[in-house]
This record gives C-alpha cells, sequence and structure tokens, in this order.
C-alpha cells in the first residue's frame, strides 16, 4: 500500500510541475521593422540581389535567361538604377516588366531598401 501511495504522490508532483508554455508569451517577439538607413551595396543589395536575381541576372546567366540584364556587377547595377528601369521592375510599375519573372514580388522591406540605396545616389559602398 505505501508503494501505491508513493508512485501516486510522485504523480501528482510530477504532474503539477508539467504545464504548457506559449513561447509567443514568454518571448515576445521585438518587431526591428525594416532598416533603409544603413543600406549599402555590398552587403544589403548584392544580398537580395544574389537570393531572388542572379538566378537569371547573375553575368553567367543573363544572356542566357536575362535578357542581357546582369545585376551582379556595381556597374551593371548602377546603369539599370539610373535609368529608372531597376526600380520600376522590382516595383510593378507599369511599362516595366515586373520582377522577378515567375516568382513572387520582393518584400516590401527589400523594395524599401533597394529604394533608399538609389535615392542615396546609388553609392559603391
Amino acid at each position: 500500500m505505501k508503494k501505491i501511495i508513493f508512485v501516486f504522490s510522485i504523480l501528482i508532483l510530477g504532474l503539477q510541475a508539467c504545464y504548457y508554455d506559449s513561447e509567443e508569451e514568454l518571448y515576445p517577439s521585438v518587431e526591428i521593422g525594416c532598416d533603409t538607413v544603413n543600406v549599402t551595396f555590398s552587403a544589403t543589395v548584392t544580398g537580395i540581389f544574389s537570393s531572388r536575381c542572379y538566378g537569371c541576372h547573375s553575368n553567367a546567366n543573363a544572356n542566357s535567361y536575362g535578357e542581357g540584364i546582369k545585376l551582379e556587377d556595381y556597374q551593371d547595377v548602377k546603369n539599370a538604377a539610373d535609368g529608372g528601369r531597376l526600380l520600376g521592375s522590382i516595383k510593378h510599375e507599369q511599362g516595366y516588366a515586373g520582377m522577378p519573372i515567375g516568382a513572387s514580388q520582393l518584400d516590401d522591406c527589400k523594395i524599401s531598401q533597394i529604394e533608399a540605396w538609389i535615392n542615396a545616389g546609388a553609392p559603391n559602398n
């Protein structure tokens, strides 16, 4: 009988120690937002392009898939940015081919970051 009481007390104590915590309640996420102040070509812009654009617009693929438009080298990107074609395409503006073709549009933050870089004069930083 003592064994049954002992096992039963262990079970009750064990069940009291178990409870469910919601990670969202314990560690609420802090919205960092979209950093459009510290945008650089080398880190921000090339990072976006390498993940979303190089499939067609890398130096190796541009002639075959990207209609000759290269987005891997600074000067090529600067030329596209200066002509307005880059921003018009990624924002899916009328008169421009919406990019990337066959994939979802870049999220608002990435578009804002590229736009901030262009508005800053498209520096090679």
